[in-house]
């Protein structure tokens, strides 16, 4: 548990934090469509760019679909590479969000997130599906993704460029992430960092917010 006493501000990731999100889904997809075993395309995965340079917004989404399809070895539809790169994305629950409202009446919350444009769109069709047509933005004060930044977390610049923006002091903001990389980066700069390990955590978390 984290000392709440000394945090005016939040700074929140998106999946495995707010939304579910399980990797090995979309892991799955792709080993059934291409023949291969899910421990092969992780072994892959671990020596390819290109899933970082998309989540950096340095290439389109029609050349992420081409590269994937030579990762993969095959040829797929467009249709087909992006219902198994979103299966990763699961539920976002309404109980989740009326919480981050009670959160953001004690901080000041704001959303960092690793992720690409393909990925962005399903998460406001779930959005959508989930709330209706309100934006998931106006739950926090401000929304950033790293596609659009150019930047990525565990860098430094992206933790240096929200904390600037909003004139946050790094002592007084409180990051979570589920990634321990990406809390060690924050760390570097004197953010205070949470593990969180399922998106329910936020309840018991902030449970006397």
């Amino acid at each position: 548990m984290f000392d709440q006493s000394g945090a005016k501000n939040i700074i929140f990731d998106l999946g495995g934090v707010i939304l579910g999100l399980d990797v090995n889904q979309t892991y799955q997809q792709f080993a059934a469509l291409s023949g291969k075993t899910v421990e092969q395309l992780k072994a892959k995965a671990a020596n390819a760019t290109f899933f970082e340079e998309f989540e950096r917004g340095l290439v389109s989404d029609k050349a992420f679909r081409d590269q994937l399809r030579l990762f993969l070895e095959i040829d797929l539809s467009d249709e087909q590479i992006d219902k198994a790169w979103n299966a990763m994305l699961l539920d976002l629950s309404v109980a989740r969000l009326d919480h981050l409202k009670k959160i953001g009446q004690n901080f000041r919350i704001f959303l960092l997130s690793n992720t690409n444009n393909i990925h962005l769109q399903a998460f406001n069709d779930i959005v959508r599906a989930t709330i209706g047509d309100q934006l998931f933005g106006n739950y926090f004060e401000k929304d950033y993704y790293s596609h659009l930044l150019g930047m990525r977390k565990p860098d430094r610049e992206i933790f240096k460029y929200v904390l600037h923006q909003n004139e946050l002091k790094a002592e007084e903001t409180l990051f979570l992430d589920d990634s321990v990389l990406n809390l060690q980066g924050a760390a570097t700069l004197g953010i205070q960092t949470f593990h969180i390990q399922h998106p329910d955590q936020l309840f018991s978390l902030f449970n006397e917010a």
